[in-house]
């Protein structure tokens, strides 16, 4: 997997522990960009500190109560990413972008005097070779998401996603997805590519049944 001007091919590569960035509804999946504007004091101190080691940063979820809360627990399964450009804005921001490398599940949370959080992970070793984009059902995740885009008033390139192999398409519109905590990790965690597609395509089909119920409902 590359990542900035870093090829990172076996678990060596990889530290056994690394910085955790807990982000709801955030979902950063490898080879992907994630834009981050960072302003809370320990997550830019995490940034520096970032910076001055292998820059790289663990994204992960909170994981939600019953009611949706955040509990303070983490996923067990998150994605490094590997900051690949930054700014500082002048008001004390950084703006930051990470590229994803690979998933990664976590062994346990580390006692440490940081103020931002620290995790022994194991990382997923498939997630650093060429994914296999064979099987993917490009023709109904393109129909699903035109449908999507239609229902919402939505437009998009459709040159550059033509252009886009399978595993870039999958991966940007996972990320692009305007859904919530669940479904975000739920295409984290799909165990390979193809698995991926269906679960998104799974999960826009019932957005669109909802917005149609709603819809309907709305007129009677």
């Amino acid at each position: 997997m590359q990542a900035g001007n870093v090829r990172y091919r076996t678990l060596d590569d990889i530290p056994d522990s690394v910085p955790i960035f807990p982000l709801s509804g955030a979902l950063l999946l490898p080879g992907g960009q994630l834009p981050l504007n960072i302003f809370e004091l320990r997550y830019l101190a995490m940034v520096d500190t970032a910076l001055g080691s292998k820059r790289i940063i663990g994204m992960i979820q909170p994981r939600l109560d019953q009611d949706g809360e955040a509990d303070g627990d983490l996923c067990e399964v998150g994605c490094l990413g590997r900051i690949t450009s930054f700014a500082e804005t002048g008001d004390g921001r950084l703006l930051i972008t990470l590229q994803g490398i690979c998933r990664f599940r976590v062994i346990k949370e580390l006692t440490t005097r940081t103020p931002f959080r620290q995790c022994k992970i194991a990382p997923l070793r498939a997630d650093l070779d060429e994914a296999d984009d064979s099987d993917v059902d490009r023709l109904s995740l393109l129909r699903v998401f035109r449908a999507y885009l239609d229902a919402n008033n939505l437009e998009a390139d459709w040159d550059s996603i033509s252009r886009a192999g399978n595993e870039t398409l999958v991966n940007a519109l996972a990320m692009m997805s305007p859904f919530g905590a669940a479904e975000k990790q739920a295409l984290l965690e799909a165990a390979d590519l193809k698995t991926r597609a269906e679960t998104l395509i799974a999960i826009t089909e019932i957005a669109l049944a909802k917005d149609q119920d709603d819809f309907e409902g709305s007129l009677q």
